[in-house]
C-alpha cells in the first residue's frame, strides 16, 4: 500500500482517471463498429461529422494519438465511400 498522502491521492486519480478512459474508448469502438456495419448510405454520412468530433476529442485528451485519430477517420471515410 502507499506510504505517503500523496502516494495515496495519486492511486485515487488515476483509478478516476483509468475508468473515465476505458469509458471513451469502449464508446468510441462502438460507434465505430455502428458506422462500420451501417449499410445506409446516407445514414452513414449522417453519423460521420460526430465520429470525426468523438475521435478528435480523445486525440486532443491524449486517449489516443493523434495518428490513430487520422486513421480512423480517414478509414470510416472511406469505407462510407464505397456504400452505395
Amino acid at each position: 500500500m502507499a506510504n505517503h498522502k500523496s502516494a495515496e491521492k495519486r492511486i485515487r486519480s488515476n483509478g478516476a482517471k483509468r475508468t473515465r478512459n476505458r469509458y471513451q474508448a469502449k464508446t468510441t469502438r462502438n460507434v465505430l463498429k455502428d458506422i462500420r456495419t451501417t449499410k445506409d448510405k446516407k445514414e452513414a454520412e449522417k453519423m460521420l461529422p460526430e465520429v470525426n468530433a468523438l475521435l478528435d476529442k480523445m486525440a486532443k485528451k491524449n486517449i489516443i494519438h493523434k495518428n490513430k485519430a487520422a486513421n480512423l477517420k480517414s478509414s470510416v471515410a472511406k469505407h462510407i465511400n464505397t456504400l452505395k
